[in-house]
């Protein structure tokens, strides 16, 4: 030990919760005890969309990635017998955001904590909703005032709590290099602080309060160097533009604090006990450096791309961060990349890019108006699209998938069924009954809550107004609205809006040139619409549910376009009858669906049925996503034609196999490679 005293270690969290509020309790009660210092909460589907678990589009939905908060008795179960005043706790949340802190405000102060004294983070960044995530529910100006007026209100009342987490992990999820994180993260961060400043509602004597409780939500993938440089120039960045633009002369308000989970994307079902490595190297991209070192981690699990990760997976993640934090000798020492001048030439350069590209998305109007005019959407599918390309074509090489695929037998998964958590599908419907028994019995003891309806009026007229939006919010919670109680009566006022998909305008990723695997699809494609004498071959992409992860159908849309399709893809959020109804408007060949949040069980049948009581039998539907080898194997019983998973990384191959699917379908013989090269 030297004579420096050492760190202290970072917040080490763990993002859970699932099935219903008792279960996600008791799961917290229980991480907390094994030594976790913070909570992380991930709310299921419909709660971060705004709607209650019995509306339409929470079918299959409910409790999967998440816990359902569907009123106040949620929240105050969610936190029994945890002291708020004491906790510090992350909320990933964003287009309802203001619901779930008022709902948390609440519940702390029915147990008596003084609400000034309240720690943590709710997410908030809208941004990376429209552009990765797609839990967006109104439009851009609404969405920036519902922040804006929720930074406004926690400096004043709340001033240890961090209102937004401007969230790049999701961006470098759909694609984003390096720069195009930091730069798209920074844009945000100036809209929105350009935002709460024009709106007044704190005192430029104050603005020093406001950015200093703006934090960060940062992705760390697997390549060590370049990860920790973008910290680092993340870090400078942010410095740079609070004093020049804000002129915040306070440096300790000035600093740079995020927190960070690693990534997911590159996790692998294929061998994903490499997976544990993989996550190792990440964390130490985000804490071996000092002065670039987070301020709170949490892992991913090592089966999180077989599917939901059982308490114990969750354990093995938490004691990899208290090995490193207690065992080594990490915490000892000062920066020890400081003066490397690989890193420093590394982490300018990265400056340099990053600002040029700020200052082109600041003369597009900012990052609302680069939103909406689909060009932060299109440049990511386009680094996604280049990155699945070097993957398909060796260039970038992941072990167990591309390279090094010989393994023996894995016990850790020998038995699929039990290698993950699964949740009982029985849950939805007691979410369900719980969610009608709060409504009917909120007017009577013991909960004697006011009517609901003054409650949403005022919040309506607050909306038309410009009143801070938080007062009314609060209101609601506290007379027992529901979430999707208080999201619809914002959609009455706000409206909704629809993302672009940004598919249209992606450029080509992958070369055709002759003899290449797009070009022999492309034959196959052309040929087969030949044969059916149709024009071009038509397929739908469709995303049934709430899951607004769309990553892979856009990617599949992309490459099925430059195979030769004709493509429908409406984007996010449909009902299957929205799917089906589509499917037979524009008499496609082939239904592809893509489903991450384990919804399939429940809408992928649905699909089926309608096709069928349409008389559409000659429709193949495939589906895509993260899908356990039982339920595929149940869902090609139903009648689907092919069941792709992560480990299924070749997406001209599933293009290929997709044309095949319709030729079958079409009873028109299959085609050999030699067949097409003729």
């Amino acid at each position: 030990m030297t004579e420096r005293q050492k760190d202290r270690p970072w917040l080490m969290r763990t993002y859970a919760g699932h099935s219903t509020a008792e279960a996600s309790n008791e799961l917290y009660r229980r991480n907390l005890a094994k030594g976790q210092t913070g909570l992380s909460v991930a709310f299921d589907l419909p709660t971060q969309t705004g709607y209650d678990p019995d509306h339409i589009l929470a079918r299959g939905e409910v409790g999967r990635v998440g816990v359902p908060v569907s009123h106040l008795g949620d929240m105050r179960r969610l936190f029994q017998d945890i002291p708020l005043e004491q906790m510090n706790t992350s909320m990933t949340i964003n287009a309802t955001a203001m619901w779930l802190l008022a709902l948390y405000q609440v519940a702390a102060e029915e147990q008596g904590a003084d609400i000034t004294k309240l720690q943590g983070t709710t997410q908030n960044d809208i941004v990376k909703e429209y552009l990765s995530r797609g839990t967006h529910v109104f439009p851009p100006g609404p969405s920036l005032r519902l922040t804006t007026d929720m930074i406004a209100y926690t400096v004043n009342h709340i001033p240890k709590w961090n209102p937004i987490n401007i969230c790049s992990y999701h961006l470098q999820e759909a694609g984003a290099t390096p720069v195009q994180e930091i730069s798209y993260a920074m844009a945000t961060a100036i809209a929105v602080l350009d935002s709460v400043r024009d709106s007044g509602q704190v005192p430029e004597d104050r603005f020093g309060e406001v950015v200093a409780r703006i934090s960060f939500f940062v992705n760390a993938g697997v390549r060590f160097i370049e990860e920790m440089c973008k910290m680092r120039a993340f870090g400078r960045i942010w410095d740079k533009i609070t004093l020049e633009r804000y002129g915040i002369e306070n440096a300790k308000q000035r600093r740079f604090r995020y927190g960070v989970q690693v990534n997911s994307l590159g996790l692998t079902e294929a061998q994903p006990e490499n997976n544990v490595q993989r996550i190792v190297l990440e964390m130490l991209a985000v804490t071996l450096s000092k002065d670039a070192r987070a301020r709170a981690v949490q892992l991913p699990a090592w089966n999180e791309a077989l599917g939901l990760p059982r308490p114990w997976d969750q354990q093995w993640s938490l004691r990899i961060q208290q090995v490193l934090a207690h065992e080594s000798d990490l915490l000892e020492y000062e920066d020890i990349f400081a003066g490397s001048h690989v890193i420093e030439a590394k982490v300018e350069a990265l400056v340099e890019e990053c600002l040029t590209e700020i200052d082109r998305i600041q003369e597009m109007g900012g990052a609302m108006a680069a939103v909406e005019s689909g060009y932060l959407k299109s440049q990511l599918v386009s680094s996604h699209a280049e990155r699945r390309a070097r993957i398909e074509a060796g260039d970038d090489k992941i072990v167990g998938v591309n390279i090094f695929q010989s393994t023996e037998e894995n016990p850790l998964t020998a038995d699929l069924d039990t290698a993950i958590m699964t949740v009982d599908p029985a849950v939805e419907a007691r979410v369900v009954g719980s969610m009608k028994t709060w409504r009917d019995h909120r007017y009577q003891p013991p909960f004697n809550h006011p009517r609901p309806c003054k409650a949403l009026e005022r919040l309506k007229e607050a909306a038309k107004g410009t009143d801070n939006l938080m007062e009314a919010t609060l209101e609601c919670a506290r007379a027992g609205v529901t979430t999707g109680e208080w999201a619809g009566a914002l959609r009455e006022v706000f409206g909704e809006f629809r993302a672009p998909t940004g598919v249209s305008s992606a450029p080509v990723a992958v070369t055709a040139e002759a003899g290449t695997p797009l070009a022999l699809v492309r034959e196959k494609v052309a040929r087969t619409a030949e044969e059916l004498n149709c024009g071009r071959l038509r397929l739908l992409v469709g995303k049934p549910g709430l899951d607004g992860h769309s990553n892979g159908a856009e990617q599949i849309a992309v490459r099925a376009r430059d195979a030769g399709f004709e493509v429908v893809y409406q984007g996010i959020r449909l009902t299957p009858e929205q799917i089906v109804d589509a499917a037979l408007a524009e008499d496609v060949h082939c239904v592809g669906l893509s489903i991450l949040s384990g919804s399939h069980s429940a809408l992928v049948p649905d699909v089926l049925d309608r096709l069928r009581e349409a008389g559409a039998l000659d429709i193949p539907v495939i589906v895509g996503g993260i899908i356990p080898n039982a339920d595929a194997e149940e869902l090609k019983r139903a009648g689907v034609a092919a069941v792709f998973t992560p480990k299924d990384f070749g997406i001209t191959e599933i293009i290929g196999r997709i044309v095949d699917e319709i030729r079958q379908a079409n009873k028109l013989s299959p085609l050999e490679s030699t067949e097409v090269l003729a």
